[in-house]
């Protein structure tokens, strides 16, 4: 059986390791960082995630490690509800629960179920080559490695699909992101829900983390801003106190600050025995909180197909046909979200709020199914 190598540590890479190695493959991985930290960021693992993680034995792990969120709202400024979503009927269909935690948890779970694996740190690609059925890694500190078969699960700004083709494009969303971990207090009421609000031009989201800590983020119109350096009280001054408090309660040098981009959907993700992984094949804006969610499916469907297939192209093949039309549903949806909800006309707003307010729940719950079923 062929050694499998994975370009990239993060989430996507560290979940295709393990389901690979739980189907028997062997796997090596060359990471760009020459350490991982601890960033300050949080995700949700949403229900199709954590279906994923139960299928590889990781569920209750992360389940013990993570708040339990039974709800996701979409509220006013002043935390007025505009639009709910129950999640405890997909929790019955399904038998997980959805949870939030910081991202370098989930980092360290991964990585404690991966075990002993060869992962290269410091090794940033430079570009790729195929000949002859191999596979030729050019690395920036001027080394070089022949590899089998290569899964590119190295980001929206991947080498691997850029060495691969020629074609895609990165789309500029016009959005600028804050997020953060805060210490800060809020209304138990909180505990088990992912709050986003929508104000004109402007949204802030917050979900706790653990029993102290509550991740959050802040979007702007990039023509709004200034510099890295501008005053998210003032921005958000308009906003409830619990989101004054959020932003309090958080050390400034732990604020990161991102532009938004996506990549538009691509024809294929894969050619000849390299394939593309998570944000490197299908990078979305967070308006689903699937990003991340989309590489963790990726990656057991991608595990399963090996396994099953006679080939690595039938392998690849499938694979893409499995999970592409989800993946660029999610994408599209996600791009479309994040305009409407970021909208600063003050009709399209006023409309905007309405129309939300009166779309029933069994839209919504339509919309997560399509989201949280799996397919394979």
């Amino acid at each position: 059986m062929k050694k499998i190598t994975i370009i990239g540590a993060g989430i996507g890479g560290l979940t295709t390791a393990i389901a690979l190695k739980q189907k028997g493959f062997e796997v090596e991985i060359f990471e760009n960082t020459p350490a991982f930290s601890k960033a300050g960021s949080g995700i949700n693992l949403a229900i199709n995630a954590m279906q994923v993680f139960k299928r590889l034995n990781i569920y209750d792990d992360i389940f013990q490690n993570g708040n339990y969120i039974n709800t996701m709202n979409v509220r006013t400024k002043k935390l007025g509800f505009m639009a709910r979503a129950n999640l405890k009927k997909f929790e019955n269909k399904y038998q997980v629960k959805q949870v939030a935690m910081h991202r370098a948890t989930l980092h360290d779970i991964l990585l404690k179920h991966l075990g002993p694996t060869e992962i290269y740190l410091n090794k940033k690609l430079k570009s790729l080559d195929q000949t002859d059925g191999k596979i030729n890694l050019a690395f920036e500190d001027g080394t070089n490695y022949t590899a089998e078969i290569v899964i590119g699960a190295d980001g929206i700004n991947s080498a691997v699909r850029q060495s691969v083709f020629d074609n895609t494009e990165l789309r500029d969303a016009g959005q600028v992101c804050w997020r953060g971990i805060s210490m800060a207090k809020i209304d138990d009421k909180h505990r088990k829900e992912l709050n986003e609000i929508w104000g004109k031009g402007n949204r802030f989201g917050f979900v706790p983390i653990t029993k102290d800590e509550v991740y959050w983020f802040a979007l702007i119109d990039k023509k709004a801003f200034k510099s890295r350096d501008i005053n998210l009280l003032d921005l958000f001054s308009g906003y409830h106190q619990t989101v004054s408090d959020i932003i309090m309660g958080t050390p400034k040098e732990n604020i990161l600050c991102n532009e938004i981009w996506d990549l538009k959907p691509i024809e294929s993700w894969y050619k000849g025995n390299v394939c593309l992984l998570g944000d490197a094949g299908h990078a979305t804006t967070p308006n689903m909180g699937q990003g991340a969610v989309q590489a963790v499916e990726s990656a057991l469907a991608l595990s399963i197909c090996l396994k099953e297939e006679s080939s690595v192209e039938l392998a690849f093949s499938r694979f893409q046909a499995l999970r592409k039309k989800k993946a660029n549903h999610v994408t599209n949806t996600s791009w479309k979200i994040g305009k409407l909800a970021q909208t600063s006309n003050p009709v399209v707003v006023m409309l905007r709020d309405l129309a939300i307010k009166m779309t029933p729940s069994s839209v919504m719950d339509r919309q997560n199914k399509n989201v949280f079923e799996l397919n394979y």
